[in-house]
Formats: structure tokens, C-alpha cells, sequence
């Protein structure tokens, strides 16, 4: 700034962003603001706003926000009474802000509908909108469009187009410094000094723990140092240094940022066991509480840096290089996914060195030449690389596997043709099939109706479960070729395909429910995080995926896909949990040899009795064709 006017406050930090912001709104840029929850994006917005004489419309973006609620709408009533006139017209909050010389607030621009976002495409360009029957509205000279994202939320957004991005500049925000955002808690809760260093080592160690895909924002040391105040007060504590304020601290942390973070996908804790680690590393049982509380201590004055912290913490950070899991002590309640050193996988793999130089590196050509080569090999040292001892490795690799895996998935992601078709199905519905009848029947004269196989016209629209055995020894080229299926499934879902996913060994667990989103990116980031354990229920397995299909209640058909050899090791057996399944299809995964004519008889005996068909897959070669054959 040349004219050494003040900068806008009441906004703690963010100098960087606060300068380029106020000169955008002076030169006529539109922008988007970007960056996880609790960085301030609003307040700095208002402050910036109010410095500059600015008003500002507030819209909160979503699924719901129609062109019509954006723009604006003629009154029913009043075109009944006087027909289309001007004076009929209810601006919407767009037309308010550009005849206003509004700031035209937009939160949450990635989970705005894309036929709504594209109304906006002439008004950043042209500054003006053609509305049917008013005409066009031109915006007045200090109309803007500030608009602000979360680009780390997967669930219900969507990329912003090419066409939107490009007519806006764009500021990133990170986490503030550890003084500023002691400054920010204490100037909202008024809390002593102490609590509110307490709550905000916790807030940031979230942002870096090994196993949190997700952090908590300074949002949650506010709550944090607010609950801790009234915990102490209601059990009659006057301070940290009181017996029983560690148990009180506690409490306050699991409710105030059990709900903010978000444990990586494949790591098998609870949001509450990692909080007691952090808890453990800032406040060690039988230690005195950090800092003491003692009520003239002062938190250091907050600097006027940049306000962002060094990054965002990856999704996969961990354990340095050198260190295995099994080296470091065990902590309570963990049971995340063994991690694999750098030199047992130069001995599990012959392509390591060329693929992975140095610790830390993965090279991408190399990986490409040995996928062209052997993609088995290629996609079995993947899946192991993407849960490396090796921190920068191991994050490398899994952003390589979402591209490749969800690459490779697109063969299967066939699209269903016509209105209806004969189909198998079980039950007595339908002209008989005697050929999988008799295939499937083991008991007495006459079979009962559940073992009949009919054949009958079905519609369309289907609903199919994906289920991934994950007991036993599930690695490498098994974990590759459960990703890929995974994405072959989610790819090929549509309005005539409902899908999910489960993973299952002894317990069940949903990856995928039926009627929900999931992009298949970070499906394969869940399943490249998978390792055989425990035994195998199958039937537990398949009453689970009962339960997703009842939830399609306007499916005509609901399958189950199973990526397993079918060779059961706890539970009842198999052939009694297929009610309410239409049809059972089984891919039997046969990467690594093993017991084969076992997997395949097992396989065939319960793909007969689910009426369905199976598929051996000793490679990513065979999984393609067999998913096309299966989803089509």
C-alpha cells in the first residue's frame, strides 16, 4: 500500500491477505477465498468490507440455492394482479448487491450447483444479467463478488469449472501462528491465560498428528477453553493445578473436537483415542498441567507476520522415515494398519530402487515404465508403498494411487443398455431355470421357493453392493485389485446404478453407503489403507449388504458383488445370509497361487446358490472385463 492508509481490523494476523484483498476489491477483482474452516475468511471479508464503505449480501451456497434464488423471481401474486411488470420482480440477493454496489458474499462456492454458477459467468465478465421479461440489469461501479471455499471437503461439493476460476483471483488462507491464535481464544472467552495455551497446543497437535486426515480450526479452542471453564466451576475446581481439572480437561476435549477432526481413512481409531494421545503428549498423567495457572501469566504478544501457519498438515503425515510402527511403543487403543519399511519392501520388491531412488522420492516416470511393463507389479508395489515407514513416500504414493487406481477402474465402469431384460434372480417369480436350479439344489424333492432360480424382465435400475474381503493375508497386488473394483463400481454408479462398498474380515465396516456420495478418489485413499486381519464371516458380511440394498427401495434388482475366495473361518456359513440379495456374484481374487481349486469350489458353490456367476481374478487384466461383464 502507497497511500499509508490503515489496513482494516478487527482481524488478527493475515496481513498478507488483508493487503491483497483490499487492493482486489480497489481494482475491480472478483475472488475467492479459500481455505478450511475457522481461518477467517468471513471476518476478514466484513473488516475489509466496512473499511472500504462496502455492503454486503450474504449467500449460503448448497444444493438448494436454484438460479431462481440467486437472481430473483417474479411475484405470483403480483403478475396475477398487474402481469410482468418491473414492480412484479423480487430481486433475488444477486440483483440486490448489483444495483446496491453490494459485495455479493458467496460461502461455500463448491457446493453450489453448476447450472447456478453458471448465471454468474456474464456478470464477472460483462458486469451485467439478462433476466426474461425484466431485461438486463447492468451492476453499479462497486459491485464485487466475494466468494469462499473449503477445498479439503469432499462430501457434497463439487470442482468449481474452468470458466468461474478464471474470472476470479484467488487468496489462500492457512492457520494463523500459535500467538495469534492464542490472542483470537482469549479475546473471545476471556479465559485465564493457562487454558487458553492448554486448549490451543491441543487444537494445532491435531493438525499434525499421523493419523487425522482433518484438524480442528481455532473454533475448536474456543469451545475447548469455554467447556473447561464451566467444567471446573460445576465440579467445584478453581484451576488446573486441582485434582481432578486433568479428568475436566479431558472431558471438555472430547466434546468440543471429537466432532471437528477426522481420522484417516484405513486407520482403525477413534476420534477419542487419538485426543487422549494428545492429550497424553501435552498433559503426561501425573505431570503438572502445562504453563501452571496461574492468573498473571500472559500469553506472548501476537506478531504481525503473514498469519498462516508453515502448510496444512498432509493426510498421511507420520512417522519419520526410518522408524517402523513396531519400534515406537504402543499406545492405548491403537490398532491402525501395519506400515512397511523401507528395506522389507526392497525385498518384496524387485522394481523398489528404480521406483523409489532416495527416501522420500517416488518417481513417477519410473512407476509409469514398470506399469507399462507389469502392471501387477507396478500396482502390488503401490498399494505397498502407500503404507511406507517413509512419510513423504508413503503420502507420494497415495496420491499417485488415487489417479491410477480410479484410471484402471474405468474399464469396468460400464453403463446398463435398455429398458428391460431377462435376468436370474431367486424365488419362484418368472419362467423356471432349471439349469441354475439344479446347479444350486441340495435337498430334498421338491426344492423349496428360496432355491428356485427363475428368469424374468426386470427394468434397468439396479442396486449393487461391492464387498471386499479383507482378512488373511490382504496386500499388495489384493489391495490394488480391491481399489480398482471399488472404483470401477463407484464410476459406473448412476441414476439406473445405485452403489456401495463395505470392507469386511470379522466386522463389517461401510466404506460406501447406499444413497451417499463418496468420490472414488477417496474410496481407493480408504482401501490402499486396508491389511489382512482377523478371520472371515462372510455371512456377516453379506447380511450388512442386505441391509445397504433395502435402503434402494426403487431398485429392480439388488446385487452383491463379493471380492473374496469365499472360504469362511468364522460365523454361520455363507448360503444362510442371502435374503433379501437377488443376485450374488463373487470375483475370487487369486493374486498370490494359494489354495485355488478351495477358493474356486467355495466361490462356485455360493455364487450358485445367490444365482449368480463367478470370476476368477489372478491379475488387474481379468478385473476389468469381469466388472464390465457384471455392471452391464
Amino acid at each position: 500500500m502507497t497511500d499509508g492508509r490503515a489496513l482494516p481490523g478487527p482481524v488478527i494476523g493475515l496481513r498478507r491477505e488483508r493487503e491483497v484483498l483490499t487492493v482486489a476489491l480497489e481494482t475491480n477483482r472478483h475472488v475467492v477465498l479459500e481455505g478450511p474452516p475457522g481461518t477467517g475468511k468471513s471476518t476478514l471479508l466484513r473488516a475489509v468490507a466496512g473499511e472500504t464503505g462496502h455492503d454486503v449480501v450474504f449467500v449460503e451456497g448448497n444444493a438448494e440455492l436454484t438460479p431462481a434464488r440467486l437472481v430473483g423471481s417474479y411475484d405470483p401474486a403480483a403478475v396475477m394482479a398487474e402481469g410482468y411488470l418491473p414492480g412484479s420482480f423480487v430481486d433475488g440477493p444477486l440483483l440486490t448487491a448489483m444495483r446496491g454496489s453490494g459485495l455479493l458474499y458467496l460461502e461455500e462456492l463448491n457446493r453450489i450447483p453448476e447450472e447456478t454458477l453458471n448465471v454468474l459467468i456474464t456478470v464477472l465478465t460483462e458486469g451485467e444479467i439478462a433476466v426474461p421479461r425484466l431485461g438486463t440489469v447492468r451492476a453499479t461501479a462497486g459491485f464485487r463478488l466475494i466468494a469462499a471455499m473449503n477445498p479439503f471437503d469432499a462430501i457434497g461439493t463439487a470442482r468449481v469449472g474452468q470458466a468461474i476460476a478464471d474470472r476470479m483471483c484467488r487468496v489462500v488462507l492457512g492457520y494463523q501462528s500459535e500467538d495469534a491464535e492464542r490472542e483470537i481464544v482469549a479475546a473471545v472467552t476471556g479465559g485465564a491465560p493457562s487454558r487458553v495455551q492448554l486448549a490451543v497446543a491441543l487444537v494445532r497437535a491435531t493438525r499434525e498428528h499421523r493419523d487425522l486426515r482433518t484438524g480442528s480450526s481455532v473454533r475448536g479452542a474456543i469451545d475447548l477453553v469455554l467447556l473447561l471453564d464451566g467444567l471446573l466451576r460445576l465440579r467445584g475446581l478453581t484451576g488446573l493445578d486441582d485434582p481432578g481439572a486433568r479428568e475436566a480437561t479431558r472431558d471438555a476435549l472430547h466434546a468440543a473436537l471429537s466432532g471437528r477432526i477426522r481420522v484417516t481413512e484405513g486407520v482403525e481409531r477413534t476420534p477419542e483415542s487419538v485426543l487422549d494421545e494428545l492429550l497424553d503428549g501435552v498433559w503426561p498423567a501425573d505431570a503438572e498441567p502445562p504453563g501452571g495457572d496461574a492468573p498473571d501469566a500472559v500469553p506472548p504478544a501476537p506478531g504481525d507476520g503473514p498469519g498462516k501457519a508453515a502448510g496444512l498438515p498432509s493426510e498421511t503425515a507420520g512417522p519419520d522415515s526410518g522408524e517402523s510402527r513396531q519400534d515406537r511403543p504402543d499406545r492405548a487403543g491403537r490398532r491402525g494398519p501395519k506400515q512397511t519399511a523401507r528395506r522389507e519392501l526392497q525385498l518384496r520388491h524387485a522394481s523398489f530402487d528404480e521406483v523409489s531412488p532416495e527416501v522420500g522420492e517416488l518417481d513417477e516416470e519410473a512407476f509409469a515404465a514398470l506399469m507399462g511393463a507389469d502392471p501387477d507389479a507396478a500396482a502390488a508395489l503401490l498399494a505397498d508403498l502407500a503404507l511406507a515407514t517413509d512419510r513423504e513416500l508413503r503420502s507420494a504414493a497415495r496420491r499417485l494411487a488415487a489417479r491410477v487406481f480410479v484410471q484402471v477402474g474405468r474399464v469396468g465402469a460400464a453403463r446398463a443398455r435398455g429398458t428391460r431384460r431377462l435376468t436370474p434372480a431367486r424365488g419362484g417369480d418368472g419362467d423356471l431355470d432349471l439349469e441354475r436350479t439344479l446347479d444350486r439344489w441340495t435337498g430334498p424333492w421338491p426344492p423349496a421357493p428360496e432355491d428356485l432360480v427363475a428368469r424374468r424382465w426386470t427394468g434397468s435400475r439396479r442396486a449393487v453392493c461391492l464387498v471386499v474381503d479383507r482378512s488373511g493375508s490382504m496386500s499388495g497386488l489384493g489391495v490394488a485389485i480391491a481399489a480398482v473394483a471399488a472404483a470401477g463400481v463407484v464410476l459406473a454408479s448412476g441414476e439406473r446404478l445405485e452403489t456401495s462398498v463395505l470392507a469386511f474380515s470379522d466386522r463389517v465396516e461401510v466404506l460406501q453407503g447406499h444413497g451417499r456420495h463418496r468420490a472414488p478418489e477417496d474410496l481407493v485413499l480408504a482401501l490402499v489403507g486396508l491389511r489382512g486381519h482377523g478371520r472371515t464371516d462372510v455371512a456377516a458380511a453379506l447380511r450388512a449388504a442386505a441391509v445397504q440394498l433395502r435402503s434402494a427401495a426403487h431398485a429392480d434388482e439388488r446385487i452383491v458383488v463379493l471380492l473374496s475366495d469365499c472360504l469362511s473361518t468364522a460365523g454361520d456359513p455363507a448360503e444362510s445370509a442371502l435374503a433379501g440379495i437377488d443376485r450374488l456374484d463373487v470375483l475370487c481374487p487369486l493374486p498370490d497361487g494359494g489354495d485355488e481349486d478351495g477358493a474356486l469350489t467355495a466361490s462356485r458353490t455360493l455364487a450358485a446358490r445367490g444365482g449368480g456367476s463367478v470370476a476368477a481374478v489372478r491379475s488387474l487384466r481379468d478385473l476389468g472385463p469381469a466388472l464390465t461383464r457384471l455392471l452391464a
